[in-house]
């Protein structure tokens, strides 16, 4: 199995991308590719923009990347209760191609952030919106107080509640 992992954060220091990657780590025996929403930054999404020059190649990219992978392990940054405004751009974007981003692809969903509601608005957000977008949503999970609950010094969750959920949707994500 082919597994697309990436945080939908550009942050240099993200703690999703630590979580996205030990969630990726866990799928042993798949093949893992992760990504950096970073390189597939783009301008802003405007109709004038795409009337004038078109769709940009990274979206088809990022598209193509999605298109390649069995199943996917996406960790949500929220900003304001929202999804980051780096991932919501590669998104417009990639939803003017066609509709079906996700391509029908098994996806955990995750989400954390230093506080105690662990990016709860943003996840919850993300799961309702998946199915309309063509994602077929296995499992979620939220890490609160991400400090507190992950050790970022040997990249892996220590509460043990939640390592064991982690891994319950990876195997999940891994059983089709």
């Amino acid at each position: 199995m082919r597994i697309l992992a990436f945080a939908a954060s550009n942050s240099s220091v993200s703690i999703n991308r630590q979580l996205v990657e030990y969630a990726a780590g866990l799928a042993r025996d798949s093949e893992i590719e992760t990504l950096d929403i970073h390189d597939y930054e783009m301008p802003i999404y405007r109709h004038d923009r795409e009337e004038e020059k078109g769709i940009p190649q990274k979206a088809y990219d990022f598209l193509a990347r999605i298109g390649a992978a069995d199943a996917l392990i996406i960790s949500f940054a929220e900003h304001n209760g929202a999804y980051t405004t780096a991932f919501k751009n590669l998104f417009d974007w990639c939803s003017r191609v066609g509709r079906e981003v996700w391509q029908g692809k098994p996806m955990v969903l995750l989400a954390t952030s230093p506080g105690g509601r662990g990016a709860q608005g943003v996840l919850d957000f993300a799961v309702e919106a998946a199915p309309r977008f063509g994602g077929k949503v296995i499992g979620y999970l939220s890490v609160p107080s991400f400090g507190e609950n992950f050790d970022s010094g040997a990249g892996k969750l220590w509460d043990k509640a939640l390592d064991a959920e982690l891994r319950r949707l990876v195997q999940a994500l891994r059983s089709g």
